[in-house]
């Protein structure tokens, strides 16, 4: 009965989808063109200045219009743009003006600068004109370099891990700054003969806190909307680049020693790999890595841990990132098919503790077929370790999308871990220990991005084949600059258990209904905009018993300085399904069928991001399953402009059970110190201090980039016992990558 209940739904959700995408495709928007000249090889010095002939000749690209604060009117500091090419790259210069040197606000000298904390200029190419995949470069004014890639039309923002070769210099005047770029068309995936793409030109000015654009974007979007856009169009038709490959070897030391352990001292080892990346056409994609170390990785920022379920941390591995969204994108955040980061690491069946496996080799085809197309192909092997009783895997996705209507596709999937060891032989396909999943995914943006949503339904194969392994979801959201509304819900079968994907809660039926109205104030100097929010979901257990209700009323004000501010009340019931200990400290655990209802609160804040001495806080407290909670976090923050920033960062949590349950006081203090000497030699350096898991770590990260693309790192790592400071472990890195075009 319920099933067919949640088919009808599903069928309703499609109905009103449809509704949307037609309400999408009878609003236009203004049209923007800009010409992008053709010019002789060597025509243009990339120095900061535009001071060649060509580019006075060149079209500009202005008017710039406000996204934020206001989106009614015109930028109140304008730029201008101007676009050329030749057949190996593709020059933006950019005027910025309304800025004077002292006005400029950097973090450091760091690339992939967040625009939040940053001025910057960046501009967004959707290549091939579908408004849900792009590339964005941009610098902030002291010519740091920053490049992401767009997934989901931009309503996620970018994703800046990626990284490409491409040339950028920067001048600061005495009221305005020059942006000069050179990126390779080596560096875009784009089709083949093309005479335009879709474009806009974004500017973020902090001093007056302001961000504006080319195109206009409504400000209940984010600034990298893809559904908002102009025509950049070339005098000729592009050409694939002649030769596309790209080979990145890497060398690199270690030494590693393990106190806890009764061993011989230290480890010494050296080790080699390489990536090569080969373009098979201008669009599509061939990733290739060869015994990969990913040593250089920013380890993961340490939480207070009060979950019942496991936390998620994002991939951060290079070879993980481009196209990723066609790999991770499926299903939802906490409903995964597949997660990148359950490659290359297994448990140790003697220590019982989670460790990294090597990764022998892998690859990954992926890009655009054509306008409508996507696909992706990946598989990695790991290598079995006898000693500690891991065995060796083979992970195969594959997944394919096709554009339907303006903005939205549909999208397939295929995920398979298979065991490739037995007692038997080293290495061989034919076990039968494998986990599979197919997914079918429909995902709809409107031609204006007002509405947006997800729908999917997802199979998990195992040799047990039991019931229940299954996952369904629906996600419909209408989008207007003073109100939001969405409605989700989730069928989670109770044995659908992706080994390679992130479903940390099985077994539940959920409906998750969200709201937002949003204020803005028209004669206020102060404050920006007033944000109400109202949230709920529900958990109900496969026999239909309600287990998880959770209500959330906030308020939040924006201010026009950049501080803000915002109120949470909370409402919470819990039935506890399994036993748990609200500390997570490994006290007497409360016991399973046990139910909680608790009221909380929550203040949040921060300082104006612009001064160079900035805070952030909060306090929250209330009830806590069956006692209190008293939580206070903050960070101190002192930036020395461009060279980087010292903060310190805490959260302490006061837990008070009655007896005989266990009582916490946990601490997480996190000292960093982010250091840019120069925009090619960057240190990182950071402490955190973690009481809840009794660890100390240690953790700095110097990188060279001695050439584009090309860095050497030396990473050194440190772990204590919190309560005794007796060491653990300690590791220290030393490695070199190079980018060589072939």
């Amino acid at each position: 009965m319920k099933g067919m209940m949640l088919y009808r739904f599903f069928t309703l959700c499609l109905m009103v989808c449809s509704v949307g995408c037609a309400i999408g495709y009878a609003q236009k928007q203004e049209n923007h063109e800009l010409l992008a000249r053709k010019v002789s090889p060597g025509s243009i010095k990339i120095d900061g200045l535009l001071d060649e002939p060509v580019w006075q000749q060149a079209a500009v690209a202005n008017h710039f219009w406000q996204n934020f604060p206001y989106d009614s009117s015109a930028a109140n500091a304008q730029t201008e743009v101007r676009v050329l090419y030749d057949e190996d790259y593709i020059y933006i210069g950019a005027i910025c003006y309304g800025q004077s040197p002292d006005e400029i606000v950097v973090s450091s000298l760091r690339r992939d600068f967040s625009p939040w904390n940053n001025d910057f200029f960046l501009v967004n190419f959707d290549t091939f004109q579908d408004g849900t995949n792009g590339f964005q470069f941009g610098v902030n004014p002291y010519g740091v370099q920053r490049e992401g890639l767009i997934a989901d039309g931009g309503n996620r923002g970018t994703d800046e891990a990626w990284d490409n070769k491409w040339f950028a210099e920067v001048s600061r005047q005495t009221d305005y700054w020059v942006v000069e770029m050179a990126i390779p068309f080596k560096s875009i995936r784009f089709k083949n003969g093309s005479t335009e793409w879709k474009a806009n030109f974004l500017r973020g000015d902090l001093a007056h806190f302001e961000r504006s654009s080319w195109v206009p974007v409504p400000r209940n979007f984010s600034i990298s909307s893809l559904a908002y856009t102009g025509i950049l169009r070339f005098e000729t038709p592009l050409r694939k680049p002649k030769s596309n490959i790209v080979a990145i070897p890497y060398l690199t030391g270690s030494y590693n020693e393990d106190f806890t352990q009764d061993t011989t001292g230290a480890v010494y080892k050296g080790n080699a790999g390489a990536d090569l990346k080969v373009a098979l056409s201008a669009s599509l994609n061939l990733d290739l890595t060869f015994n990969p170390d990913f040593s250089q990785v920013e380890v993961d920022r340490q939480v207070t841990n009060l979950d019942r379920f496991e936390i998620f941390f994002p991939e951060r591995r290079q070879f993980f990132l481009e196209n990723a969204d066609l790999f991770a994108n499926f299903g939802f955040s906490r409903i995964r098919p597949f997660f990148s980061r359950r490659i290359g690491i297994a448990r140790d069946t003697v220590t019982g503790l989670i460790v990294q496996t090597p990764i022998l080799y892998g690859a990954r085809l992926s890009g655009k077929v054509n306008r409508d197309w996507r696909v992706g192909l990946l598989n990695m092997q790991t290598s079995p370790d006898e000693n500690r009783g891991i065995v060796g895997k083979n992970y195969t996705v594959a997944a394919v999308q096709r554009r339907v209507f303006t903005r939205s596709n549909i999208a397939a999937v295929f995920v398979n871990e298979q065991t490739t060891s037995t007692e038997q032989q080293d290495f061989t396909f034919n076990s039968n220990q494998y986990n599979r999943v197919v997914g079918l995914d429909y995902n709809l943006a409107s031609a204006d991005n007002t509405w947006q949503g997800k729908f999917f339904y997802h199979q998990l194969f195992t040799p047990e084949n039991l019931p229940g392994q299954f996952a369904h979801a629906a996600y419909l959201a209408y989008n207007k600059p003073t109100f939001f509304v969405a409605w989700n819900h989730e069928w989670v079968g109770g044995n659908y258990k992706p080994s390679t994907g992130y479903v940390p809660r099985n077994g539940h039926f959920r409906l998750e209904p969200f709201a937002r109205y949003t204020i803005f104030p028209k004669k206020s100097k102060h404050i920006a905009r007033h944000n109400i929010f109202f949230y709920n979901s529900f958990y109900w257990d496969s026999l239909g018993t309600s287990t998880d209700r959770f209500s959330q009323l906030r308020y939040e004000a924006v201010l026009q300085n950049t501080a803000g501010l915002n109120l949470t009340v909370r409402r919470n019931y819990v039935r506890l399904f399994f036993s748990f200990d609200p500390t997570n400290t490994g006290g007497l655990e409360l016991p399973e069928g046990s139910e909680y209802t608790t009221y909380s609160a929550e203040f949040n804040f921060n300082t104006d991001r612009r001064k160079l001495f900035n805070l952030d806080g909060g306090i929250n407290y209330g009830q806590y399953y069956n006692g209190h909670l008293l939580g206070i976090q903050g960070s101190v923050n002192y930036r020395f402009q461009p060279f980087g920033s010292i903060s310190l960062s805490g959260n302490y949590i006061r837990i008070l059970l009655p007896q005989p349950y266990n009582s916490a006081e946990l601490i997480l203090l996190g000292p960093r110190i982010d250091l840019s000497f120069t925009r090619k030699l960057f240190l990182t350096t950071f402490v955190q201090y973690n009481n809840q898991i009794d660890n100390v770590n240690i953790n700095a990260r110097l990188q060279w980039r001695f050439k584009p693309v090309s860095d050497i790192f030396v990473v050194y790592t440190d772990n204590y016992f919190a309560n005794e400071l007796q060491q653990k472990n300690r590791a220290l890195v030393i490695k070199a990558t190079y980018w060589l075009n072939i």
